[in-house]
């Protein structure tokens, strides 16, 4: 489940921006923008009380009943596949986003306690983003950016295949722009139980054409996810030893094409 939610605390207004050097004669030019903030894996206790206050402070905006549970860590924040990213602000250090990804390498997503993916699906590596929270005001979109795109790179880092999220509307329609598709085209809105019965769309993306397809479809953030580096995003290092690479020979080939 995703609620995009955002919490009252300030943060900067702007990036900074520097042509970074092309590697090979042929290779697609890059550059390099540096952010206001920092996104990076939660290392321990402390990051994590900093990525549930945010959390916490985000819900409790537009779920105040729903926040109320999440005044603490959950056990999902410490389950094996599970790893929780942190924005924090470069001028203090206050969290300014979260986000959760669990893969299905040890049991399947939390959305699958209300709905039966496909077969086809189930068979495949997968991640689903839970828990985004964000801080308001202008800034707040880019952190919801920035976030969206280490889950991009920490699923191409660990062999995900397919991002899988589900969105309340009208946190919906932000994944409609990014091109994710509905799993259950059709169905509209189906309430999770771990989501407090709220209705969400569930919906993926295809992690290995997305370069490709949002290429062809001239996508606005096609430069900032793919020829965009960005060195505050630190997904490397003290990564939890519990969250292998995902082998594709954990999960039986499968020809059958996401149903369009």
């Amino acid at each position: 489940m995703i609620h995009q939610t955002t919490s009252t605390v300030s943060q900067p207004d702007r990036i900074k921006t520097l042509l970074s050097r092309v590697g090979a004669p042929n290779a697609t030019a890059m550059t390099e923008e540096l952010l206001p903030f920092t996104v990076r894996l939660v290392r321990d206790q402390d990051d994590l009380s900093k990525a549930v206050q945010i959390r916490h402070s985000a819900y409790a905006r537009h779920l105040p009943d729903f926040a109320e549970t999440l005044k603490s860590a959950e056990t999902a924040d410490a389950e094996n596949g599970v790893v929780v990213l942190l924005a924090e602000s470069k001028l203090d250090g206050s969290p300014l986003g979260t986000m959760r990804i669990q893969t299905n390498q040890f049991k399947p997503l939390c959305l699958e306690q209300s709905v039966e993916l496909p077969a086809w699906l189930k068979r495949r590596p997968l991640a689903e983003a839970t828990r985004l929270g964000v801080t308001d005001g202008k800034g707040g979109r880019l952190v919801t950016t920035v976030l969206f795109k280490a889950f991009f790179q920490y699923c191409q880092q660990t062999g995900i295949e397919w991002m899988v999220v589900a969105g309340r509307a009208p946190v919906d329609r932000m994944y409609d722009r990014l091109m994710f598709e509905d799993v259950f085209p059709g169905m509209g809105y189906i309430p999770l139980a771990h989501a407090g019965n709220l209705p969400h769309r569930v919906m993926l993306f295809d992690v290995n054409t997305a370069e490709d397809r949002w290429a062809q479809a001239k996508h606005p953030l096609f430069g900032f996810m793919c020829h965009t580096h960005h060195p505050d995003i630190n997904l490397g290092g003290q990564r939890r030893q519990n969250v292998p690479h995902m082998a594709m020979s954990a999960f039986p080939a499968q020809g059958t094409a996401f149903p369009m």
